[in-house]
């Protein structure tokens, strides 16, 4: 990111597992956040949308996690 951002907007899409329930990729969530933390950014706003499931062959639900991190004074 550029030094000098008060704020910081990142959007992760998270797909439910093929079998079962839950998501099998909330890593990426994790990896996003303690990606902007090391850049001297703390999450701000956290806010999530889901989808409605599309079938086997689309991959099931989806989940949209839009992240607003502030700059750490």
């Amino acid at each position: 990111m550029a030094n000098g951002m008060s704020y910081v907007v990142i959007q992760v899409v998270l797909k439910e597992k093929m079998w079962g329930t839950g998501s099998g990729n909330l890593t990426e969530l994790e990896k996003s956040i303690n990606a902007q933390a090391a850049l001297g950014y703390r999450l701000h706003t956290i806010t999530t949308a889901a989808s409605g499931s599309k079938g086997l062959i689309a991959g099931g639900d989806r989940i949209q996690a839009t992240m607003v991190f502030e700059r750490i004074a």
